[in-house]
């Protein structure tokens, strides 16, 4: 009698092999005491195959496994076709959760058995958010996409105008103003986007693409404007005159006073032809 009120009770004890390691044992339903699994390992215990029908959502997933396999073994086959990880799972048999250490045979599951597969709600909320941040990193990608093909067309302009400055070619004002100003409306665009991971990168990227075009923009509109200076050239050509009529505003008046005594006294004096 005390042997089976020590059956039920469970062994944990550890009999020296001979090689000086320990082993661990386990009561069985059936009244066995068999060596403990090591459900650490990720190898499913040999023995016979079942088919286990998991109900999961609306769908049937029939798994083949070994009866010897435990729940935590069960969860990793079905990982790959219902797209939840182990972590995510939690599985019912017969209305009961079953831990990942329970056997398939302990807990009485046989071929053509049906288990239920519901997904874990912290993990099932989780996967709700990363999804919706998924989505708007997707968006916003969208978003900066389109502006950099705008970009693309206003660099074309930027190009052009470079081009034809180091030319040395006159622009007008409004030739250089115009892209910069596009360039000034698409940083704004890019600055109303909300953005996280990836698109967050790309966003940063663009902007530094288009302030660079800005700055080369302002750049040429100093050159335009220098070389434009440099050939503007005024000159003044004065006109001198013999003395009599150099210098002050006076000396024309005296002139013609002497002028006109020599023609009061002499009438062979030539005419004389007066300059304002």
């Amino acid at each position: 009698m005390s042997n089976n009120m020590f059956l039920r009770g469970g062994l944990n004890t550890a009999a020296d092999d001979g090689g000086g390691s320990s082993r661990d044992w386990e009561l069985r339903p059936c009244g066995i005491v068999v060596q403990m699994r090591d459900t650490s390992s990720d190898t499913i215990q040999a023995g016979p195959l079942i088919k286990v029908k998991v109900s999961y959502g609306g769908s049937i997933h029939e798994v083949s496994i070994t009866a010897f396999s435990t729940f935590g073994d069960l969860k990793k086959s079905l990982a790959l076709g219902t797209g939840l990880q182990p972590q995510q799972q939690r599985l019912l048999y017969r209305g009961k959760e079953k831990h990942n250490r329970v056997y398939l045979h302990d807990a009485g599951v046989r071929n053509k058995s049906k288990v239920v597969l519901i997904e874990d709600p912290s993990s099932h909320q989780k996967r709700l958010v990363d999804s919706r941040r998924d989505e708007a990193i997707a968006m916003a990608c969208r978003a900066v996409a389109d502006v950099n093909e705008e970009v693309d067309k206003i660099a074309e302009k930027v190009f052009a105008v470079e081009a034809a400055v180091k030319s040395g070619r006159r622009l007008k004002d409004s030739a250089i103003a115009e892209p910069t100003e596009l360039l000034m409306c698409q940083l704004l665009k890019l600055d109303s986007i909300k953005a996280d991971g990836e698109a967050k990168s790309q966003r940063r990227i663009l902007v530094r693409r288009v302030q660079k075009y800005v700055e080369t923009l302002d750049m040429l509109k100093i050159q335009n404007e220098t070389s434009n200076s440099q050939r503007t050239v005024v000159t003044t050509s004065w006109e001198t005159f013999d003395a009599g009529l150099r210098g002050s505003t006076s000396a024309p008046l005296q002139q013609r006073g002497r002028v006109l005594s020599q023609t009061s006294t002499s009438s062979t004096v030539a005419d004389w032809e007066w300059f304002n």
